[in-house]
Parts: C-alpha cells; structure tokens; sequence
C-alpha cells in the first residue's frame, strides 16, 4: 500500500470509527462500565506519570542515528534503515494517553505475568512495568539496537522486573511461553501483518486463561490488520472485545454469558452523548 493509500484508508477507517464508537453514557454492561471507570475515563494523576513521561521527552530529543532491523511490516511513515531515536519515538511510540492507559490497565487488574511483542524504544514497557510491582514484564524486541536503546530506558528507570529478549517472535516466543505456566496480559505491538498477528494470537492463547487480557495494537494501521481483528475478536473464547482505535482489547471472562464487540471512545470526544436526549 503506497502512503497515499495508507492516509486514505486511515482516514476513512477513523470517520466509521468515531461514527459508532459509544461512549460511557450509552454502556449498560456492568464490566465494560468498570472499565471505563477505572482504565478509559480515569483522570487521576498516578505517581509514575511524570517520571515517565520525562523518558518520553528524553527520548524525543534524543539525536542518536541507529540501524533499524524491521521484521514486520515496516513503518509507514519512514522506510530507511538509519533512523534518529526521536523520530522513531516520535513516530512508533504509542501516544502519551494510549500509552497511560496500558498503565491503567496493570493498575485495575494487577496482571502478573506480562508479555510484549514488540518492545521498541520501550515507551509501553515501562507503563506496564511501572503499574505492578510484583509482575513480570517480557518483551520482545527483533532489532537489537533498537532492543539496545530500550534496555538503556530500562536501566535509567531502575526497573528490574523487565526482561527483554532479543529476536524474531516466531524463534523467541515459543520457548519462552514454554517456559511459562500462564499469561496474564499480552501486548500485541510489533508484526502489522495479519497472518502473523494472528499466529502470535493463536501461540498465546495456550497460556491464557479466564481472567487474561490481551491488547492488539494498531487494529486500523491498514485493512489487513482490520480483517486480522475482525477474525480474532470473533474466536469462540473471546467474551468480550474493545475497540479504542490505536488498541484493541480482548477479555476471556466466563462470566460475560454473551460475547460482546464495544467500540468506545472517551466522551469528550461526543460532549453530546450526556443522555438527556437519549442514547439508544
């Protein structure tokens, strides 16, 4: 897909996007209400935020050129191998709020044993090490100087309940879940191609379990990682999909007799859906 194409697809996906997303006011469910409540909607400001986001900005300002090996589908915005760390932070990290929001997630359910495909320059692997601090965080990183840059952010924040790995997902992923007895939350955020996503998905629900969260990242990047999602939220464990648009959320609660699909958005983003004129 040319760039062109790429912008008018994410274009077009955005509009049906906010079209149907709801908002707290029209949700009924009492487990996608406490979601909102305690991960969309939650404006506290957490102890860890603003050391985390002078990592951020540190690693937006940081001018060092790397060799980056891409495994996956590659960046839409720069295909070059020699990149600056600010541009790739600039460009591949997850947003300030999407990011917090995989903090909160950490925070509300307490996941214990924490999978990343897809480390990066590490933005989202210290959100969700910052949020628990009896888990276990496993990332996965393909580029080793990238995976460099990130071990760096890990080693200034003195998190040591980080463990990154080096390597392609499908050498580095099955012997380590082998080596796990279950996953708690998994954060899907490195191969934009939807038959490997899917594949990712399919290694780890072995060690899933009911109370198990995964998040997808990037579910509308192209419409390839689209008819990824669409295939995956419908797979008979599934209770319950989220869709927030740079993340997709999964829940596998038996407790949800009926699965559920929720497309959400936070209701700032619809000041008119108060309820006083009805949201049906």
């Amino acid at each position: 897909m040319s760039r062109l194409s790429h912008y008018r697809h994410y274009a077009s996906s955005l509009i049906r996007y906010f079209i149907r997303a709801k908002t707290k006011y029209d949700i009924h469910s009492p487990f996608v209400v406490d979601f909102i409540q305690y991960v969309l909607e939650d404006r506290r400001l957490y102890y860890a935020f603003p050391e985390l986001n002078r990592m951020r900005h540190r690693l937006l300002h940081d001018s060092r050129t790397i060799q980056v090996t891409d495994l996956g589908a590659g960046s839409k915005v720069n295909s070059k191998k020699t990149r600056l760390v600010k541009d790739i932070a600039a460009h591949s990290a997850l947003s300030e709020s999407t990011a917090q929001w995989l903090f909160k997630m950490v925070i509300h359910y307490q996941p214990k044993t924490i999978l990343e495909l897809g480390t990066s320059l590490g933005i989202s692997t210290i959100h969700l090490a910052a949020g628990t601090h009896r888990g276990e965080v496993f990332t996965i990183e393909g580029c080793p100087e990238t995976a460099a840059v990130a071990q760096q952010t890990f080693n200034t924040m003195g998190m040591e309940n980080i463990h990154l790995l080096v390597g392609a997902f499908a050498r580095v992923l099955p012997p380590l879940l082998t080596n796990m007895e279950k996953l708690d939350l998994v954060f899907i955020d490195g191969d934009h191609q939807k038959g490997a996503c899917s594949d990712y998905f399919a290694l780890c629900l072995r060690k899933i379990h009911e109370k198990s969260i995964v998040v997808i990242a990037d579910i509308h990047w192209s419409a390839e990682m689209e008819d990824c999602w669409e295939e995956i939220k419908q797979h008979q464990r599934v209770r319950l999909s989220i869709d927030l648009w740079h993340l997709g959320i999964l829940f596998f609660e038996p407790a949800l007799m009926t699965p559920q699909a929720v497309t959400l958005i936070p209701a700032v983003w619809k000041p008119w859906r108060i309820g006083l004129f009805g949201s049906k």
